[in-house]
C-alpha cells in the first residue's frame, strides 16, 4: 500500500491506496473518512459538495465520529465534540493478508478545550482499515481518569447511492423500531425499507449484516456486538432543501446507515475499554 498526506478542501489529510487501485480519504478534522473509491473507481462514501471545511465545523457527508453524545440527547453540542476537533495521525500499518490490506490510526485526548466542555480524561483511537472492496471503521475508546464515566457513540456513515428512491436496505425486518419522524415505536414489518420522503430512525440492530441494494451493486454492512443500535436516515427533498451545506437534491445520493450505541450508553470504569465497528463490503 502507500499513504499519502495530502490537502482536502483546504485541510490536511491523509489518503491510502492499495496495490489493486482501492484508496481512502481521511481527514484529520474529526477522523473523518472523506472518500472510499474501489478499484473500479466507484466512490461509496457521499460527501457534500457543500460541506464545510473551515477546521472548526462538522463536515456534511463521510463518516463523522459522534461521540461522547448522539444527536442532542444531552447538554453537549449536537453528536458530542470528537467530529470538530482535530486527531493525532499515527504511522499507517500494513499491508496484511491476502491482496493487502492497510490501517490508518488516527487518536484524541483529553485537552483543556474538551475539558472545558467535558470534565473527563479519556483516550480514542480510530482505525480505518482498507481492504479490496472493503472497509472497517473501528472506534476504540479507553478511561484513563480515576472515575466512571459514560457516553454514547455512532459512527455515521453517508453511503453514496445512485438514486435514493431506487434503492432497498434489507436485514432489518422483525428489528425495534423507533421512527423519530413519527414519534412512534414499532416493529419493523417489511423485509426491504424503501425511500423518498424524510426517514431517521433508531433500530434494535439486528445479529447479521444488512444489505443496500442498488443498481450499481450491492453493499453489505456489518456492524460489531457492541454496537446495539443502527441509525438509518435520509432527509428527503424538504429537509434537504433546508440544510445549508448539503445541495437540495443531496438526499437522492446518499443514505446513512450508521453503526450505533446511543439507546443505552456505555459505563466505562476507570481503566476500562470499549470498540465498536462498522465493516462495508461491496459483494
Amino acid at each position: 500500500m502507500s499513504v499519502q498526506a495530502l490537502v482536502f478542501r483546504g485541510q490536511p489529510a491523509l489518503q491510502v491506496t492499495l496495490p489493486a487501485g482501492d484508496s481512502c480519504t481521511v481527514a484529520l478534522h474529526g477522523a473523518h473518512v472523506l472518500s472510499w473509491v474501489t478499484a473500479d473507481g466507484v466512490e461509496r462514501i457521499y460527501l457534500s459538495p457543500e460541506a464545510l471545511f473551515d477546521g472548526q465545523s462538522a463536515i456534511r457527508g463521510g463518516v463523522p465520529v459522534c461521540w461522547p453524545q448522539f444527536n442532542q440527547r444531552g447538554p453537549l453540542p449536537k453528536h458530542g465534540f470528537a467530529r470538530n476537533v482535530a486527531w493525532q495521525a499515527h504511522t499507517p500499518e500494513g499491508p496484511e493478508g491476502e491482496g493487502g490490506a492497510g490501517t490508518l490510526a488516527l487518536s484524541l485526548h483529553d485537552s483543556d478545550a474538551t475539558r472545558a466542555l467535558w470534565p473527563h480524561a479519556f483516550h480514542l483511537r480510530l482505525s480505518v482499515t482498507l481492504a479490496p472492496r472493503a472497509l472497517r471503521i473501528a472506534l476504540a475508546v479507553e478511561n484513563p481518569g480515576p472515575l466512571p464515566w459514560s457516553f454514547a457513540a455512532a459512527l455515521h456513515s453517508y453511503l453514496r447511492v445512485d438514486d435514493a428512491t431506487a434503492v432497498r436496505l434489507e436485514g432489518l425486518q422483525g428489528a425495534r423500531r423507533w421512527d423519530s419522524v413519527r414519534d412512534v415505536r414499532q416493529v419493523e414489518t417489511t423485509p426491504a425499507l424503501h425511500f423518498g420522503a424524510e426517514f431517521d430512525s433508531v433500530y434494535a440492530a439486528p445479529a447479521g449484516p444488512l444489505r443496500l441494494v442498488q443498481a450499481s451493486g450491492t453493499l453489505a454492512i456489518a456492524h460489531s456486538a457492541s454496537c446495539t443500535e443502527t441509525v438509518v436516515w435520509n432527509p428527503g427533498p424538504e429537509l434537504s432543501a433546508k440544510l445549508a451545506d448539503m445541495p437540495d437534491d443531496g438526499w437522492r445520493h446518499m443514505l446513512c446507515v450508521e453503526a450505533a450505541r446511543v439507546d443505552e450508553p456505555v459505563l466505562l470504569a476507570p481503566g476500562a475499554a470499549w470498540q465498536g465497528w462498522q465493516q462495508l463490503t461491496v459483494t
